[in-house]
């Protein structure tokens, strides 16, 4: 690896780690729930279809997710005002103030670490990781699509085949394996 490859992976590491800590600290929320609440924080009124996107994930794996997020408040799931047969996604108060709780959490690293930099740098910093994070949404593709062109939703880097659909855990392996929270068989996609 480089010394640039070191930083970026470095970087990335940093940030899940910082995220990681703030979803622990909120309790009762995976970082795939977190990131679904993120996704409707900036499309309302979201078909499933674009969340599995948002998320990185299958429409089947996405909806499963809702089910859970349903259940716990966080989202609300109604029939969509543009088709009868489609839904539509809405956070709900509830899950709007849990992902703001979320973000404050993550603030307070982030900012300990700008606060960590000297004064004099901080503001080419934030300059330098406001330009570095536009760059990378227009770089990541919103659509992956298989051998026969079809939409297979979210990044290459998605981890929701991961998500265990019984209890929301996270698995420590790719499947197949069994989910270290409750014993549910994964079996992937």
């Amino acid at each position: 690896m480089d010394a640039e490859d070191e930083v970026l992976v470095g970087l990335a590491r940093t940030v899940v780690g910082i995220s990681t800590r703030a979803a622990a600290a909120l309790g009762g929320v995976s970082l795939v729930q977190l990131r679904a609440l993120t996704v409707l924080s900036e499309l309302p009124d979201a078909s499933l279809a674009d969340l599995a996107r948002g998320v990185g994930g299958s429409v089947s794996t996405t909806s499963r997710l809702v089910d859970r997020l349903v259940v716990a408040g966080l989202v609300d799931r109604r029939p969509s005002t543009a088709s009868r047969r489609a839904i539509s996604l809405r956070l709900t108060p509830r899950g709007a103030d849990l992902l703001d709780r979320y973000d404050r959490l993550r603030l307070v690293e982030l900012r300990a670490g700008l606060a960590g930099l000297a004064e004099d740098r901080r503001d080419a910093v934030l300059g330098a990781l406001a330009e570095f994070a536009a760059a990378t949404r227009r770089a990541a593709s919103p659509v992956r699509r298989d051998e026969g062109g079809h939409d297979v939703g979210g990044e290459s880097a998605c981890f929701l085949h991961l998500v265990c659909p019984e209890c929301g855990r996270v698995a420590d392996e790719a499947p197949p394996t069994r989910c270290p929270g409750c014993g549910a068989e994964l079996t992937g996609y």
